[in-house]
């Protein structure tokens, strides 16, 4: 009973310290896109346009709906990789210089 116990006690340190150290640097996620906080820091820095500013700059209808905003870092360019729904009702994915 004992070595058992001791053996989930080893296993939940060891979790525990895996996500602490995934924690540590959570400005990037899978694929290099950033989380949400990273984003609206880079956007208060002026380090990225506002999504609103980037679609009009593209030419993009008003009328288009965002479902989803990522921004990504590709190839050292930072880019949105928007899920867009357009007035006509078609789904799309848009990526975006965000500079």
């Amino acid at each position: 009973m004992k070595k058992s116990f001791a053996s989930r006690i080893s296993m939940l340190i060891l979790a525990l310290g895996l996500f602490a150290s995934a924690g540590a640097a959570p400005a990037v996620a899978q694929g290099g896109c950033w989380d949400n906080a990273t984003i609206q820091a880079a956007l208060s820095e002026g380090r990225i346009q506002p999504v609103a500013a980037v679609l009009s700059r593209e030419g993009i209808d008003p009328s288009t709906e965002v479902l989803s905003v990522r921004v990504c870092d590709q190839g050292g360019a930072l880019v949105y990789v928007l899920a867009v729904l357009e007035a006509s009702g078609e789904a799309r994915n848009l990526t975006l210089n965000a500079q």
